[in-house]
């Protein structure tokens, strides 16, 4: 189940090859089903914006060689005495982040087990 279009994809985002709406229509189908395992109670609104989000990261800003990867959150580059980070993770794949998580409405809870635990009570 896709929760966007492909036009939603473009809307705000860029012009679409036919290949890249071929992907993309494919993509957000894969995408709804990772929202829904996450949080199948969530908003449409909510799925739309998130699915756009995981594609986009997935298709990237179309330039041959990006200077800063789209989705990226740490790694390192240095000149004339200073330096920028970013790491990219899942290049490629639909991930979700963590502000995706949130607005769906997941990732805020703390929580931990102890598999251990059984045997320190006996």
């Amino acid at each position: 189940m896709s929760y966007a279009e492909v036009a939603d994809v473009e809307n705000g985002f860029r012009a679409l090859s036919d290949d890249e709406k071929t992907a993309a229509d494919a993509l957000l189908s894969d995408a709804g089903v990772i929202v829904d395992a996450y949080n199948s109670n969530a908003s449409d609104d909510a799925k739309r914006v998130v699915s756009c989000r995981m594609v986009r990261r997935v298709l990237g800003d179309g330039a041959e060689m990006a200077a800063f990867p789209i989705g990226s959150t740490q790694g390192s580059i240095s000149a004339m005495g200073y330096s920028q980070s970013w790491q990219t993770s899942a290049s490629g794949e639909l991930y979700l982040s963590k502000l995706d998580k949130k607005l769906l409405g997941v990732g805020d809870a703390i929580g931990a087990s102890n598999p251990l635990g059984v045997l320190a009570n006996d």
